[in-house]
């Protein structure tokens, strides 16, 4: 067991929370809670207006292995980085201020990623909507990935996606800390740098964490479509053009790839704004349209395209 008053603890656990008073207890208990030894808590509150600081504060006084950062409020990116520049574990892993670890998640994970000598190992999880509970990304199969490999994974979403809970990352690839400090969503900017450094990715889908998704949580769009406005679209169409250039220059062997996943969003999202009738993203609309319509035959004659997507290409380009 890891001596935590010399500071060298196995793994550091970081969580931002913000506003979550009714959500944070049950996310502390979790990781307490956990089967794992020698873990650090590092929880950032990230200018909380509600209880939910004091909350926190409260478990610091009684269990010493949480530190409690109290910031000004910023973006998600923002607090992450505060986090990881407080942590001192080998190993990083992420919580949600709303959602619930397995008692034993932190011990899988670190299982995986020592035993398999990886960078950043993943696990399984559950969903629960409006107290609904359904599996995601759960399998029995044992992926262990490349960078190339597990970026492509990635980019599927077959396996796992692109939020931080669920894996834990080795320490070196998440210094200097990775997350932009400006726009709102730090995973899809950042997840994908993390992986293009990382020697070996293992994946084991056994569900070890549970996602809550309630009316005041951040879901993408592709679930509510009513957050679908221009500026978040423009956001994501940055991310994902930024995200394109990176990869195809880190790792010019799956670029093909890369650029294929850019132009799916696109007719995802074309096909989205149509049938939905979602109005106002008009100059966004006609950019994605331009866009696909200039790679029109690169897009069809790709080895990835799907047969929705071709006939959403032939509907709406």
């Amino acid at each position: 067991m890891t001596d935590l008053s010399f500071g060298n603890p196995t793994v550091s656990v970081i969580m931002l929370t913000y506003n979550r008073e009714q959500y944070v207890g049950r996310a502390i208990e979790s990781i307490l809670c956990q089967t794992f030894d020698g873990f650090e808590f590092v929880v950032v509150d990230n200018g909380s207006e509600d209880n939910g600081g004091n909350i926190c504060d409260d478990y610091a006084k009684r269990d010493k292995r949480i530190r409690v950062i109290h910031k000004k409020r910023g973006n998600i990116g923002s607090g992450r980085n505060a986090g990881l520049l407080a942590s001192r574990g080998k190993y990083i892993a992420f919580i949600d201020d709303d959602d619930v670890a397995e008692l034993d998640m932190l011990s899988f994970l670190y299982n995986l990623i020592t035993e398999y000598q990886a960078d950043i190992s993943i696990c399984g999880s559950w969903r629960s909507t409006e107290g609904v509970l359904t599996r995601k990304y759960v399998y029995d199969r044992m992926l262990e990935l490349n960078a190339e490999q597990a970026i492509v994974e990635l980019l599927k979403r077959d396996f796992y996606n692109i939020t931080f809970p669920c894996k834990m990352i080795r320490r070196e690839l998440m210094l200097p800390p990775p997350f932009s400090e400006e726009g709102r969503y730090d995973d899809i900017n950042t997840a994908y740098k993390v992986f293009a450094e990382a020697r070996k990715v293992v994946v084991q889908g056994v569900p070890k964490y549970t996602f809550y998704r309630h009316e005041k949580n951040n879901s993408a769009f592709s679930i509510k479509h009513w957050l679908l406005k221009p500026d978040i679209l423009d956001e994501y169409l940055h991310a994902y053009r930024e995200r394109t250039v990176y990869l195809s220059k880190k790792l010019p062997s799956i670029a093909d790839y890369v650029r294929y996943s850019e132009w799916s969003f696109m007719i995802s999202i074309l096909e989205k704004i149509n049938r939905l009738e979602i109005a106002g993203c008009n100059r966004q609309l006609e950019v994605m349209t331009q866009e696909l319509k200039a790679h029109k035959d690169e897009f069809l004659g790709c080895g990835y395209i799907l047969d929705i997507e071709k006939k959403w290409m032939a509907t709406y380009t």
